[in-house]
């Protein structure tokens, strides 16, 4: 389990300024729904050239929430020539820290925010095209993306490499040109074969259908179902089809405007952290 701090925390359960701007000056979107996370930012200057409001809505784990709700709290007031500035480490600082493996999440952030800018100046659309030469097909990671983390953050490792930009946590099959980018940016020769000095990671262990009735069971009445009761809402487990989770939400959640954001930032995203990344929640119609 992810060791996160208070400040993490208090930005998940209690995200900032989550919500959409109509006509917003800026909008960016950044990531997918097939890499699991997706987040996108909008902002409204003022007279003097300010950000007056900034909005975000986020599918994705607790980091990426968190990192989202603190970079709307960093820009207002702000101007686009301060904002742009501000860098993924400025997120991760304001938090506390995040784990390694969640790095991703603040440079996404920050991605976020220069799409904005992208459309408030070309009026181009909202959502960051790829620049570059794809490196990682499997999450769509350009060659531009990795060397600016590199360069950036002072990377080291292809794991770390993943750790920020998602490249190599596919397949695999880019590691060893990821190990080549580093080399050359570093200046030194690239080791033999790429090997990395980690293990790889065991492959997930196959649940039984009913494993996972149990451990989907578990998880809404520990973890799931507590939490939502904090802010007067609950769930009912309809059905488990495959992958999809069927829920419906009651009490406060079922009328709440941000059912969204709980079907996915808070029910999805605890079911995959804790039981299997493949699970989706659905909401019952």
């Amino acid at each position: 389990m992810w060791d996160y701090t208070d400040k993490v925390m208090d930005h998940f359960r209690n995200p900032r300024n989550v919500g959409y701007i109509k006509d917003p000056d800026g909008e960016g979107e950044v990531g997918s729904m097939a890499c699991g996370d997706v987040m996108r930012l909008m902002f409204k200057l003022d007279d003097q050239g300010r950000i007056a409001d900034a909005k975000f809505q986020t599918f994705g784990c607790g980091s990426a929430i968190a990192s989202a709700s603190v970079l709307t709290e960093l820009i207002k007031g702000k101007t686009l020539d301060e904002v742009e500035k501000i860098t993924n480490q400025e997120i991760v600082d304001y938090l506390g820290g995040l784990p390694e493996q969640k790095m991703h999440c603040s440079v996404m952030g920050r991605e976020a925010l220069e799409a904005a800018i992208e459309n408030y100046r070309t009026g181009e659309v909202s959502t960051r095209k790829l620049e570059g030469r794809v490196v990682c097909v499997c999450f769509g990671v350009t060659e531009k993306s990795i060397r600016n983390a590199i360069e950036e953050n002072g990377l080291t490792t292809v794991e770390q490499v993943t750790n920020y930009t998602k490249a190599g946590g596919g397949c695999g099959g880019c590691k060893e040109e990821i190990g080549e980018i580093i080399a050359e940016i570093l200046g030194r020769e690239p080791e033999a074969g790429h090997e990395e000095k980690t293990a790889e990671p065991a492959a997930p262990k196959k649940l039984t259908t009913l494993q996972k009735v149990r451990l989907v069971e578990e998880v809404i009445e520990k973890e799931i179902r507590p939490e939502m009761a904090k802010h007067g809402g609950d769930l009912e487990l309809v059905d488990i089809d495959g992958n999809n989770v069927v829920v419906k939400l009651q009490g406060a959640c079922a009328k709440c405007e941000m059912t969204w954001f709980t079907l996915k930032g808070l029910i999805e995203s605890k079911l995959r952290e804790k039981v299997s990344e493949e699970l989706v929640a659905v909401e019952e119609k």
